[in-house]
C-alpha cells in the first residue's frame, strides 16, 4: 500500500522534470506523450494503494488485474472519487486515440488526439492534468492516513 504510494510519488517527480524542464527545451511530441504515460502510471500506482488499504479494511474481496477495471470499481466504493474517474478515462483515450502534433518544435506545441471526441492538449493542459493528478495523489494518502 505504501510502496504503491511511493512509486505513484515518483512518477509524478518524473512528470514535473518533463514538463517544466525537458518540454520546455525539446518541444517535441514524444515528450507529451511520455508525459501522458506517466500521469496515467501515477493514477495506476495511487488506485492501487487506494484499493490495497480497502481490501485490508476488509471494504471490498480481492484486487481486480486490470487498471480499468480497478479504477470502476473504486469509482463505485468511494463517490469522492468520482472527478478523478473522468480525467483517468480522459487521459486513457487521449493515450490510446490516434494523435496529430501541431506546432512541433516551436512555443506552443499542441497534441491533438482524434478519437469520439477530439483534445487538444497545450502545454497549459498538462499543467492542468499533473495538479489534478497531485490532487489525487494528496487524496490517497489522506484517505489511507
Amino acid at each position: 500500500m505504501i510502496e504503491s504510494l511511493y512509486d505513484a510519488r515518483e512518477e509524478l517527480k518524473r512528470v514535473d522534470h518533463l514538463i517544466f524542464i525537458t518540454l520546455k527545451y525539446t518541444r517535441t511530441g514524444d515528450v507529451i506523450i511520455n508525459i501522458i504515460k506517466r500521469l496515467i502510471n501515477a493514477y495506476d500506482a495511487g488506485i492501487l494503494s487506494l484499493l490495497k488499504y480497502l481490501k485490508e479494511k476488509k471494504k471490498i474481496k480481492e484486487i481486480p488485474n486490470s487498471p480499468v477495471e480497478r479504477m470502476n470499481l473504486l469509482c463505485k466504493s468511494i463517490t469522492k472519487f468520482n472527478k478523478y474517474c473522468k480525467y483517468y478515462k480522459l487521459l486513457k483515450d487521449i493515450r490510446k486515440n490516434k494523435y496529430e502534433m501541431r506546432e512541433e518544435y516551436r512555443k506552443y506545441i499542441t497534441l491533438i488526439s482524434k478519437g469520439k471526441k477530439k483534445t487538444e492538449v497545450n502545454y497549459n493542459k498538462l499543467i492542468e492534468y499533473f495538479d489534478i493528478t497531485n490532487e489525487f495523489i494528496d487524496f490517497v494518502e489522506d484517505y489511507i492516513k
